[in-house]
């Protein structure tokens, strides 16, 4: 699979953050998200395994009970099943891989134009 650069297929996930699914495969699917300062991401958990790398900006990242200040350059892995949230301190980008592949990300990367 093989995807463009492009300024569509972004979707709503929450108020303040944006979700794009780029590319997936069998085993792991890549998205990107756009992040506005202000927002919270609550705390929450699922089994697939993530892991990240902040494009640009500053977030407070919480993974089970560690905190980190992550900036422009910084990655991440949250094993699946660990509770995990984010404060976005500044306008951030992020890209995310989760293992196995989100099956609720393909439905809206179906409709990608």
């Amino acid at each position: 699979m093989f995807d463009k650069l492009s300024s569509t297929g972004y979707h709503l996930a929450l108020n303040g953050i944006e979700r794009k699914t780029l590319v997936y495969g069998e085993k792991m699917l890549m998205t990107e998200f756009r992040l506005r300062k202000g927002t919270v991401l609550p705390r929450h958990a699922h089994e697939h395994e993530q892991a990240g790398y902040l494009i640009k900006g500053h977030i407070r990242l919480s993974i089970g009970k560690e905190v980190y200040e992550a900036q422009a350059g910084d990655s991440w892995s949250i094993p699946g099943g660990v509770e995990h949230g984010a404060e976005i301190l500044e306008d951030s980008a992020a890209i995310e891989v989760f293992s196995p592949i989100r099956e609720d990300y393909l439905i809206r990367a179906a409709s990608k134009t």
